[in-house]
């Protein structure tokens, strides 16, 4: 039976989990593929610690590049981190002509189009099922299984550590601090998290699959980003009054020149099954034309969760090495001669309905002036509501506006700011639905 060596690159807890499932699931995956799938190899600058896996005839050692180098390795996994060090070693394993699985999203979605190009000029295959998603199959869906589809929408909750902090604050009125605090001791948010509740890294992940839904570019530097600092109790309240759910959505639409793709707070309707996903769990909504909706849910961090995520393509590489065969799936979807360059709307062109709450003295007259305000951007307003007055004279009102252009939106705003009636800064939470107007 033909053997198939593995190295990995970091003996982290995605590392760790991949050598855990390789050695506990040998058998079942020999009877899946039929072939032995060996880990020849790990590579981790700290190879004292016991990470709790019997490696039995595993090397660990401590210099990557003895794996990199190694004719006898077959497939290299890169479990590092980060965008120095992972994407050398990632670059000169394509160049030894091995083949490459990587989680490594921040790596993917920044340098992402080089990777592709570097594992073409070698011949070789580079996947990353992980890197979106967890467990969620987003990466083959798109790539193989909606090959036949146009996809027209995709909206998402990609982060567990925002989507754990947002349950939180909505289900037990914890505070963001509070609530973040609770994600650091589970273990679900970092020591310093700002990649995460700042958005960053379900834009990393929206900027992948923008790619392989659309056969674009990766392009992560012109997606509007907003995380979930400024996410209150209040407006969660607020939300729940309005039949709505706050979660950080990674949204991407396909228009006939350009991709709409943005990140950011969302309000949606309690209809929508998304609404639902809570804790730190991970889905997304696909809308495509010929399956119509369909929707993954799943882990989308964890050991176990991303190692099965990292087996997966190690099976299909696996399976390409035994029938002779490499690259046949293309690594974005789409040939590489075929990837296009296409924009991604301006913001400030984006239409859509808004939250938008103010903190207002309570003084006669102060919500004309605002409708007024907004009257003259161009914003119609749908729905206005005033709760309750506070002790300091504040009063918060809030308006659901019609569609509207982002743009408008801003401008009015800014205008709405400098009155004396208004304290602070306006709070603006785009809200996602199909809305007959």
């Amino acid at each position: 039976m033909e053997t198939i060596n593995i190295g990995i690159l970091g003996y982290g807890v995605v590392g760790a989990g991949v050598a855990k499932l390789l050695k506990l699931k040998k058998q079942l995956l020999i009877s899946r593929i039929g072939a032995v799938l060996n880990l020849k190899a790990i590579a981790d600058i700290d190879i004292t610690t016991d990470r709790g896996v019997d490696l039995g005839t595993t090397t660990l050692v401590s210099d990557a590049n003895v794996i990199i180098d190694d004719p006898k390795i077959d497939i290299i996994v890169e479990t590092i981190g980060g965008e120095t060090l992972a994407r050398q070693f990632i670059l000169k394993s394509l160049e030894n002509k091995k083949h490459v699985i990587t989680a490594n999203k921040a790596l993917l979605a920044n340098f992402g189009n080089d990777l592709v190009k570097a594992a073409g000029k070698n011949q070789v295959d580079l996947a990353f099922e992980a890197s979106c998603g967890g467990c969620m199959p987003i990466i083959k869906s798109l790539r193989e299984s909606l090959v036949v589809n146009d996809i027209k929408s995709m909206s998402a909750i990609l982060n567990g550590t925002c989507n754990y902090i947002l349950t939180k604050i909505s289900k037990d009125g914890s505070d963001f601090e509070d609530a973040l605090k609770q994600a650091q001791e589970l273990g679900y948010a970092e020591a310093e998290p700002s990649l995460d509740i700042d958005g960053f890294d379900t834009a990393h992940k929206l900027a992948i699959l923008n790619s392989l839904a659309h056969g674009m570019e990766i392009n992560l530097k012109d997606i509007h980003v907003e995380g979930i600092r400024n996410i209150t109790p209040v407006d969660i309240e607020f939300a729940k009054d309005f039949g709505y759910t706050i979660k950080l959505l990674a949204i991407g639409k396909i228009h006939e020149d350009h991709v709409e793709a943005r990140v950011h707070p969302t309000m949606i309707s309690g209809s929508n099954p998304l609404s639902h996903v809570d804790e730190s769990m991970n889905a997304i909504a696909i809308d495509a034309d010929a399956t119509g909706q369909i929707m993954l849910y799943g882990h989308g961090a964890g050991m176990m969760p991303t190692a099965s995520a990292v087996l997966s393509d190690i099976a299909d590489i696996a399976r390409n090495i035994i029938s002779g065969t490499k690259r046949r799936v293309p690594i974005l979807g789409y040939p590489e001669d075929n990837i296009k360059s296409i924009p991604i709307l301006p913001m400030a062109e984006l239409y859509t309905r808004y939250y938008l709450r103010f903190e207002a003295q309570d003084h006669p007259g102060v919500l004309s002036k605002i409708s007024g305000v907004l009257g003259e951007n161009n914003i119609s307003i749908k729905s206005v509501h005033q709760k309750g007055r506070k002790s300091n004279g504040k009063v918060p009102v809030v308006m659901i506006t019609h569609l509207a252009k982002e743009a408008w939106v801003q401008r009015a705003l800014k205008q709405i700011s400098k009155t004396d009636s208004i304290v602070g800064d306006p709070v603006v939470i785009r809200i996602e639905e199909i809305v007959q107007e």
